[in-house]
């Protein structure tokens, strides 16, 4: 982590949070970072949550737990195994691709296992839920004959949908449509969803055209779909089952074209990044080559209706992945109407590590990436067995069912929530790949930022670089250059330049890009950002490389930006044009969720989620009641015909 003394005014906010410290205000003086990611110490190698449970003793006598081990670089498998063994712990799984191992062992017998050299880490094996006509709004309509004799449609693309299943006997699908199945919590249930999660999910990346004359056409309907079930009958699902099903995605990458993986759930955030056992698995699987894209979560709001800051969930907290916000249309095409949803998890990332003092240091970045529609989307409701019951959702919240088709293989129904704003986004990334496969995770995050439409009266923390544009995102992505990778920093990018105000024109409203590429602690911005190949765009780093803070300013790398490229001074509130005519959201105000930082201070117009919560998303268990209600439910009248 980037260090920085007491004694400097405040000025920015993302720096002074990532610190917990007032720091001096950012600079625009370039300089040149080591790529090498430092090391930092740990006052433990046991995650927080697991660390409480060792201090209440009642509670762990005799008890088993499922945990998720992070060997040593140098420890294999084999050598764990034997570790493991020896303490009466039973391996459960090991996850060559990842580098991680789950066991179930006795609880005192932690840090025991700790203790050892060849342990790096040990977290639980948390419990995961679920996080819950679209072509018109958001572009993707008018892009489908962008390519001269081709149908854009994501045609042949990989889609690993990792969520509580596909029922691929719904009308919205062919069974053509799915490439492969495979059920990782040990049901074998490969065509059923009894929860109905995850086959809405798989409406929204690719619904086929065919049903219901188009009305519910997804966005890559040409798409090829991997069902990968991990979540049981409730919604529910443990690490393990999605870190083993990340694992399968980069060993079969290869032989289904997979290059995309939506993940429409979360847990809440504990670990930084740097350990939480389901951001290692994420960023392995984007080092592979695979656009990993995740819901933000849903906790935007407590039950009294205040903003909530530090809400995103877990994969989401991960630099390397795609995060996504939800925006409501109001049930117009226009977008001139649309706002974030008062529910969607807003950032800063809260996930955190403790050093040898026992300070808590927060990962505090700038989350999520971007938003996208996600209140009441239409879907596939799925049926639960040979007698066709309505799924699990539907049972418990009859209004959800649309009571559009009576036949029950064609049945539909609503769900809101950070959940349905992601395959959207996965949907455009097949979308931008068909257009141009030699694009590289990092330059299809880049892009579906910098053409984002930046929503007015937000800030940066709540939408990220804006809301989904489609027919930008695809447009931008012809452009770039066949195997960019192989180009040096600084080098002419674009086949042909971009104009001065980039703009894309959607159900006759004509908007301008954003213009800017979040990183961890502001954002970066200037026509070279997209006209010249950027070295964070490359396979060898994640696009949060670029910039750090070094002694209280955020300084960018030139090894990984061309000179022309500048960056913000941190988080800020969009006017709605472009990002860098925002201005900064506050200066002088610091967190107040118990971490010591300070003490009764809000956080601007709202406050900090504690730690503890949990988080359902499209799940109706939650601790906020009203929360999980407006989650399944979704806010006032929007998208969905």
């Amino acid at each position: 982590m980037y260090t920085s003394t007491w004694g400097k005014s405040v000025a920015i906010l993302l720096v002074m949070l990532l610190l917990a410290q007032p720091l001096s205000v950012c600079s625009q003086t370039a300089l040149t970072l080591s790529k090498a990611k430092k090391p930092f110490s740990r006052k433990s190698k046991i995650a927080p949550d697991l660390e409480a449970l060792l201090q209440d003793q009642d509670s762990t006598n005799g008890q088993k737990i499922r945990v998720i081990i992070q060997p040593d670089d140098f420890a294999g498998s084999a050598v764990v195994s034997n570790k493991l063994a020896r303490l009466s712990a039973r391996e459960q799984q090991t996850y060559n691709s990842l580098q991680l191992v789950s066991a179930e062992l006795p609880v005192e017998r932690l840090r025991e296992l700790a203790a050892d050299e060849a342990i790096a880490y040990i977290s639980p094996d948390r419990e995961v839920f679920p996080a819950g006509s679209l072509e018109a709004t958001t572009g993707a309509a008018q892009v489908r004959s962008l390519v001269a004799g081709t149908t854009l449609n994501g045609q042949g693309v990989g889609i690993a949908i990792i969520d509580s299943g596909v029922f691929t006997g719904h009308s919205a699908f062919t069974k053509s449509r799915f490439a492969f199945s495979k059920d990782f919590t040990g049901g074998n249930r490969l065509s059923e969803d009894s929860y109905g999660h995850g086959s809405h999910m798989a409406t929204l990346v690719g619904g086929s055209a065919d049903f219901e004359e188009g009305s519910y056409t997804g966005i890559a309907p040409g798409s090829r779909m991997l069902n990968l079930r991990v979540l049981d009958d409730n919604g529910r699902g443990s690490t393990r089952n999605i870190i083993a099903a990340l694992d399968w995605c980069i060993a079969n990458r290869t032989t289904y074209n997979l290059r995309i993986i939506n993940m429409s759930l979360g847990t809440p955030a504990k670990d930084s990044y740097r350990n939480d056992p389901l951001c290692l698995a994420a960023r392995r699987a984007h080092d592979a080559d695979l656009i990993v894209v995740c819901s933000a979560g849903n906790v935007g709001k407590d039950k009294e209706g205040r903003k909530l800051y530090g809400g995103i969930q877990s994969p989401g907290i991960d630099p390397s992945v795609i995060t996504v916000g939800a925006s409501n249309t109001f049930n117009t095409n226009k977008r001139s109407d649309d706002v974030v949803t008062t529910y969607s998890s807003r950032g800063p990332t809260r996930g955190y590590w403790t050093d040898a003092q026992g300070m808590r240091h927060y990962d505090n970045l700038i989350k999520p990436d971007l938003v996208a529609p996600g209140n009441r989307l239409i879907g596939a409701q799925s049926i639960s067995g040979i007698s066709g019951r309505p799924n699990r959702l539907v049972q418990l919240y009859p209004a959800l069912n649309t009571q559009i088709a009576a036949n029950k293989w064609g049945r539909t129904m609503y769900l809101s929530g950070t959940s349905v704003a992601a395959p959207l986004v996965a949907g455009t990334a097949a979308l931008m790949l068909q257009a141009n496969p030699t694009l590289t995770p990092n330059l299809v995050k880049a892009i579906l930022m910098y053409t984002a439409q930046p929503l007015s009266g937000f800030n940066t923390l709540e939408q990220g670089a804006g809301q989904l544009n489609v027919d930008g995102a695809v447009k931008l992505a012809r452009l770039v250059r066949s195997n960019a990778a192989l180009l040096a920093n600084g080098a002419p990018l674009l086949t042909s330049p971009l104009p001065n105000a980039p703009t894309s024109k959607i159900t006759g409203e004509t908007f301008v890009w954003g213009q800017g590429v979040i990183t961890d602690y502001c954002f970066l911005y200037g026509s070279d950002l997209i006209n010249y190949w950027q070295g964070m765009y490359s396979l060898s780093t994640v696009l949060s490389d670029a910039t750090a803070i070094i002694n209280g300013e955020i300084r960018r790398d030139l090894t990984l930006l061309s000179s022309g490229v500048l960056n913000s001074e941190g988080a800020v509130q969009t006017t709605g044009i472009v990002l860098a005519d925002g201005r900064l959201m506050a200066s002088g105000i610091v967190l107040a969720d118990g971490s010591l930082i300070a003490s009764g201070v809000v956080f601007a117009d709202g406050v900090v989620i504690p730690d503890g919560i949990v988080l359902a998303d499209d799940t109706p268990q939650s601790d906020y009641a009203q929360q999980a209600d407006a989650i399944i439910y979704g806010e006032g009248a929007s998208k969905g015909k």
